[in-house]
């Protein structure tokens, strides 16, 4: 079978406090094929942003990673700045989750995305780089190309901003993209033109992509994977069907109930009790046994390893004994 695209093993992500450094993101491993979508999900602080931006070599000198990274074969963990600058926006690329935080707003949609392409192909001409950018904006759907790409982000809406931000992220064709959030607080719609984007991405230029989000709608409709993220370490991993149709862990079970449904006919909306431990603050045990409906003392007692059921895997201590039956129940 042919290596992951990419390959993380025991990637531990720690921030130092007063008292010591802290675990963020925890013995987590990940793999992503090539041409593969793997969906990553849980609540706000989960590690799922954290965990990719080490993979980007983004995070802060202060924060310490550990592990493995492996991309096509390179150590990522670790690696010198100038490494991972050729690699960033050429074989790596990130779709950051705010477009006008990630836009410069002085200058034009057309010389920001000239401009990364010009970085990595400094022997293009300016004529082929306008091209280039001009084909670039019509992939992602930009109506009249030609005139948009003298404009600022002011004059682009939500949506339109979003899909330039993918434009300048695909810029060089890489190997991976990296989403995160990339329909947050964008209208059904122009949500389901973003999805198209990235199908078609997929399809058309075989592009690898990590799917950051608390949509699992999104997750759903693309993804061929999913891993769950909780307290910064996995709680569950396999393909987008089965875990959909029978999670093993309660928390993922709290994540599914509390998606709306046409059929529900419940005078309010499940929601998980309770809320994510304080990074400084993490529980002995299972880190959701607190919140969970299904915790017995061993799970307040002793962490669960990851272990194998069907086709994935799952951190639960009675993930044996649960069925989609019981989780089904929305009492997770």
């Amino acid at each position: 079978m042919e290596a992951p695209l990419l390959d993380i093993k025991g990637l531990t992500v720690s921030i130092p406090f007063r008292d010591g450094e802290r675990a963020a993101v925890s013995n987590v491993d990940l793999s992503v094929r090539r041409g593969e979508v793997v969906g990553l999900v849980g609540e706000s602080g989960s590690g799922k942003s954290l965990s990719m931006l080490a993979v980007m070599g983004l995070l802060p000198r202060h924060v310490s990673v550990s592990g493995s990274i492996r991309f096509d074969g390179i150590e990522l963990c670790g690696a010198p700045e100038r490494r991972m600058r050729a690699l960033r926006g050429r074989r790596i690329a990130m779709v950051f989750q705010d477009p006008m935080t990630a836009l410069n707003p002085v200058k034009t949609i057309g010389a920001q995305i000239a401009e990364m392409i010009r970085l990595h192909n400094p022997r293009l001409s300016g004529a082929e780089v306008r091209e280039r950018a001009l084909g670039l904006l019509e992939a992602v759907a930009i109506p009249a190309p030609e005139r948009r790409f003298d404009q600022y982000p002011h004059e682009f809406s939500g949506g339109m901003r979003q899909r330039v931000v993918i434009a300048i992220a695909i810029a060089n064709d890489p190997d991976l993209l990296i989403a995160d959030e990339p329909t947050t607080a964008l209208d059904v719609t122009i949500q389901a033109q973003i999805m198209e984007i990235f199908a078609r991405l997929r399809e058309e230029r075989g592009i690898a992509v990590v799917l950051i989000t608390h949509d699992l709608g999104l997750v759903a409709g693309l993804a061929d994977r999913m891993n769950v993220l909780y307290a910064g370490r996995i709680a569950e991993r396999g393909p987008v069907g089965p875990v959909f149709a029978a999670p093993r862990h309660p928390y993922t079970a709290g994540l599914l109930a509390a998606v709306p449904s046409i059929d529900d006919v419940a005078d309010r909306l499940y929601a998980i009790p309770g809320a994510p431990p304080a990074l400084q603050n993490r529980p002995p045990g299972c880190a959701f046994a607190p919140r969970c409906g299904f915790s017995v003392p061993l799970c307040h007692a002793s962490e669960p390893a990851l272990a194998r059921f069907g086709e994935g895997v799952v951190a639960c201590h009675r993930a044996a004994e649960l069925s989609l039956s019981t989780l089904s129940a929305k009492e997770a």
